[in-house]
């Protein structure tokens, strides 16, 4: 018979016990609706299966009233389902307590009532729940905390800007770093962050329809991000009151929501707290009216606290666009474009003096006159300084230029002239002849450019008419792989047909190992494809993708791309290039580009070379370009004179050179600077690489797998495979595939076969674990046998271990200053606490399993001096519980303070600090303070040792 829930009632959570005590609010049907006061959440379960345990309070039972003060119980009532208390208070007065006002904070000694009832575990689950107490304490204090744990190397513009964003309340800036440099990943590691620390829960992402794949694709695989996917089939299938509910991450088409009234009703209903934009630049604004996209972004930025906006670099649009994004971020501040140009202005003249400093490591009298105007009287020493040849303080003076840098806070922005280790390019460049089968095809607009579509349509043709017995490209492609033999190659095509029938070329003309990645396969076929590409050893020499393939994929390990055929577009001739032209990259990018002769793909191909330079270096004009000379170029790339390509052509590299230079011009290096983090990456990408170098995780994730019943075997080198076993204890435990996975630890194995799971401290799998091992009760007691000459036997010793924990809000984030450290107390026959002479590790090593029955008889035996003994070591440990309590105190105090002081000075010079943030500051302290004041020391586990 199911449980009978009434509103009012008390129930914990049995896997979420950090909630506190929850309340219930109502059943409506099979619906179960919780509240839990201490932290603020609500809970729906299924009535048949809800994980609750009822909170009921015995005689003797001590329990306290949410205004603080305790009662004594000495009755209790049952009054229409719910429980009243009855007993004295401290000052032995009687009085009553109902249930509904218990304090939401009350801990349970499930250890005790777990030992004396004979629920004893075995030895190896007690030193995992320590093992786990410890992993997670230190994980929560790291500063690499939602940063090292992604598939992706870390990069140091990247991890600066995400830790910087990450880490504010309600972020609320402008990614717009150069192609290339990672806005992608940059945006989801501040989601990473800010989601694993507690400062958002619910994000909405907004992205052009056609990067909806992508950001699917990257989202999954590098942060292991489970994000729904909305559109409009979505929507009107699901049964559920608003649709957006249920989604924690939301990925949704602009063009779809624009159009969809409903959907936007549900959007604003479902309530977020980042909001992040995709292609940003693309949201029209002028003075006089708005594109629809941009007012109902607009609308969304009203009302979400954090924003996130991911757009081109700002110049190459012009000023008035660049205004329009900051507006949406800050409109008090960025409300009157003439204003912003004017201030602009004020700031070139700065930059361009830092840009002096940087080069020749000395201000001219002009740039010291500009900065010195710049920063007042108070700059003055700080200059004198400088001119002496002071290096700390040229840093300085670095540091408070960009302080009070007009978009700083807001804006960041990185060039590739300003950060290295981007490879080299190198063109090679076939002519081929045109095939007499595609120069009589007039098969409509643009048709030449891909003149193999006709063939693949025609259904009358046999397998000798097939399109690549005799185009010259497929021929010119086989002897190229036969001559670069086993050397990785990526081949990108504009349509999946073609890339299928070029598979099938190479197998039935050549024999060489290839395999295709298109949008017709699931995620699941292109993991295995790009796996199989990957594989050094016995994998595919060349993968051949259609233009998908050039989304959200990473193979750069190889340095070898044949562009099949040219895009339609410089935009995607940069994201096919990109996905071999990273960070990091090694090798010099070697792009092979066939093209037939008097044909359309011919003078395409002089358009990117000549006219853009698109193969050799970026174009971030590329866009702009393409608007301005498109009327010209389409018609005169299916045909028309010479000398009319030729002027194009020319006029063309002109005004890109003119563009390019003028962004030059305008490069900001002040903004660089703060964008690149000087010196602050650098210092955590050095952290992570020492992280990955350590075994603890592999050490402690083989104990987790033994303890759960999963078996692990080699698969390579540097990867294991999982499987569940007969035995599995816990079927939720979050293996990702129920007949097994493919794991690694590796970071550069990971980079190169996506379909492993890279396993980190982050990796769902391993929270998931660790989480069923502290949520659960299995582990917190035990008894065992202690072989050491020094003891008497008989002697019993007892291990307690406590945990300072505090209920409170998970945006506090007061685990970063209280974490769940077990607090170990071994207490000897005397009462004498020997902890800190005797480590755990030292007495796990001496210690054999009890059978079960025979442990519990000696509890039973032993039961009132073992009680006895528990309640000392309360005692024992109370006064570290209370230093670790007041110790957290100072520590978020102070640094909320600091903080606090910075802002403050910084808002005087600076008026992008809003004052929004500085007053959340305030609360955070506050609240913060006030929750840890209510820190509880809970015993978490119980372990007895006889010697033998």
């Amino acid at each position: 018979m199911a449980q009978q829930y009434q509103p009012g009632q008390r129930w914990i959570s049995d896997s979420e016990a950090e909630l506190g005590l929850g309340t219930i609010l109502a059943q409506d049907g099979r619906l179960l609706t919780v509240l839990y006061p201490a932290t603020g959440e609500t809970r729906q379960y299924a009535v048949r299966n809800a994980p609750l345990t009822r909170v009921r309070f015995a005689p003797g039972d001590q329990i306290t009233h949410f205004d603080g003060w305790k009662l004594t119980v000495r009755e209790v009532d049952d009054v229409d389902g719910l429980m009243v208390y009855h007993g004295l208070d401290a000052q032995n007065q009687p009085r009553t307590l109902p249930e509904t006002q218990l304090s939401n904070f009350i801990q349970f000694r499930l250890a005790s009532d777990r030992l004396f009832a004979g629920q004893i575990d075995p030895l190896a689950w007690f030193s995992l729940r320590y093992n786990t107490l410890q992993h997670t304490s230190k994980q929560m204090q790291s500063s690499l905390w939602g940063l090292g744990g992604v598939r992706a190397q870390p990069i140091a513009h990247q991890l600066h800007i995400a830790r910087e964003v990450a880490d504010r309340v309600a972020p609320r800036v402008l990614l717009a770093d150069e192609v290339g440099l990672g806005k992608t990943i940059e945006a989801g590691l501040i989601i990473h962050r800010q989601l694993l620390s507690g400062r958002a829960s619910r994000v909405l992402i907004l992205v052009p329809e056609n990067l909806q794949h992508q950001w699917l694709v990257e989202m999954r695989r590098r942060f292991n991000l489970e994000v729904a996917l909305f559109d409009a089939e979505r929507f009107i299938e699901s049964d559920a009151s608003n649709p957006f509910d249920d989604a924690q991450l939301a990925l949704v088409a602009l063009e779809w929501l624009v159009e969809d009234e409903k959907a936007q009703d549900a959007l604003f209903a479902a309530g977020w707290d980042l909001l992040v934009v995709d292609e940003a630049h693309h949201l029209v604004w002028h003075e006089e009216k708005a594109s629809q996209e941009y007012a109902l972004v607009e609308q969304l930025a009203q009302v979400i606290d954090g924003v996130l906006l991911l757009t081109a670099t700002p110049e190459q649009l012009g000023q008035d666009s660049h205004f329009a994004r900051l507006r949406l971020l800050d409109p008090n501040r960025f409300h009157d474009l003439a204003a912003f140009r004017a201030e602009s202005e004020h700031y070139r003249p700065v930059a361009e003096a830092v840009q002096e400093l940087l080069d020749h490591g000395r201000l001219s009298n002009n740039a010291h006159a500009t900065i010195q105007g710049f920063l007042g009287a108070e700059g003055e020493a700080l200059l004198s300084a400088v001119s002496d040849g002071d290096t700390d303080a040229c840093a300085r003076l670095i540091r408070e230029l960009l302080d009070r840098h007009g978009t700083g806070r807001v804006l960041f922005r990185n060039t590739r002239a300003a950060i290295q280790g981007f490879p080299e390019r190198k063109l090679h460049a076939y002519p081929l002849p045109n095939p007499q089968q595609y120069a009589e095809l007039l098969q409509g607009e643009h048709a030449e450019l891909y003149p193999e579509v006709a063939f693949q349509t025609d259904a009358d043709s046999t397998e000798d008419d097939r399109w690549w017995r005799f185009d010259p490209r497929v021929d010119w492609l086989i002897d190229t792989l036969k001559m670069l033999k086993r050397t990785k190659v990526l081949v990108i095509c504009a349509h999946a047909e073609t890339a299928m029938d070029l598979e099938d070329a190479l197998r039935v003309r050549s024999g060489i190992p290839a395999t295709v990645f298109h949008e017709g396969m699931n995620i699941l076929e292109r993991d295995r494809a790009a796996a199989y590409f990957a594989d050094e050893e016995f994998g595919a020499q060349v993968l051949i993708c259609s233009e998908i393939g050039s989304e959200g994929r990473n193979f750069q390990f190889a340095h070898h791309l044949v562009m099949f055929d040219l895009p339609a577009h410089p935009d995607l001739l940069e994201q096919r290039i990109g996905r071999l032209d990273r960070i990091g990259q090694k090798h010099t990018i070697e792009l092979h580009v066939p093209y037939l002769q008097d044909s359309p793909q011919e003078r395409l191909y002089q358009w990117y070379h000549q006219g853009l330079n698109a193969f050799l270096a970026t174009c971030p004009t590329g866009n702009a370009m393409q608007h301005q000379f498109g009327p010209r170029l389409l018609p005169l790339l299916e045909g028309g004179d010479s000398s009319d390509w030729d002027a194009l052509v020319s006029d063309a590299r002109q005004e890109r050179e003119r563009l390019e230079a003028e962004l030059h011009t305008g490069r900001d290096r002040l903004l660089e600077l703060n964008s690149g983090g000087s010196g602050e990456g650098e210092a955590l990408v050095e952290a992570i690489l020492e992280q990955d170098d350590q075994f603890a995780l592999p050490i402690y994730m083989e104990t987790l797998f033994d303890a759960f019943g999963i078996d692990s075997e080699d698969h390579s080198e540097n990867a294991l495979i999982l499987k569940p076993s007969e035995k599995m204890l816990d079927a939720s435990f979050p293996l990702g595939d129920d007949e097994g996975v493919t794991i690694t630890y590796d970071r550069a194995q990971a980079l190169s076969r996506e379909d492993m799971q890279f396993i980190t401290w982050e990796h769902p799998m391993v929270q998931g674990g660790m989480d069923l091992v502290l949520s659960g009760s299995m582990g917190n007691t035990a008894v065992a046998l202690i072989k050491n000459k020094a003891l008497k036997p008989g002697t019993v010793l007892l291990e307690l271990l406590y945990v300072s924990e505090v209920v409170a809000p998970r945006h506090l984030q007061l685990g970063r200053y209280l974490p769940p450290a077990a607090l170990r107390c071994l207490l000897d026959a005397n009462g004498n606490d020997l902890a800190s002479r005797v480590s755990f590790e030292t007495l796990n090593d001496q210690l054999e399993s009890v059978p079960r029955a025979s442990a519990n008889k000696f509890v039973q035996a032993q039961r009132d001096a073992l009680a006895k003994r528990i309640s000392a070591g309360e005692e024992k440990i109370m006064p570290t519980h209370v230093e670790r309590v007041a110790q957290a105190q100072r520590r978020l105090a102070a640094e909320a303070d600091e903080e606090l002081a910075r802002m403050t000075a910084l808002k005087a010079v600076n008026p992008s600090v809003r004052d929004s943030e500085l007053d959340a500051l305030r609360k955070l302290r506050e609240e913060g303070v006030v929750m840890l004041e209510k820190a509880a020391l809970r015993l978490e586990a119980i372990r007895i040792l006889v010697a033998g």
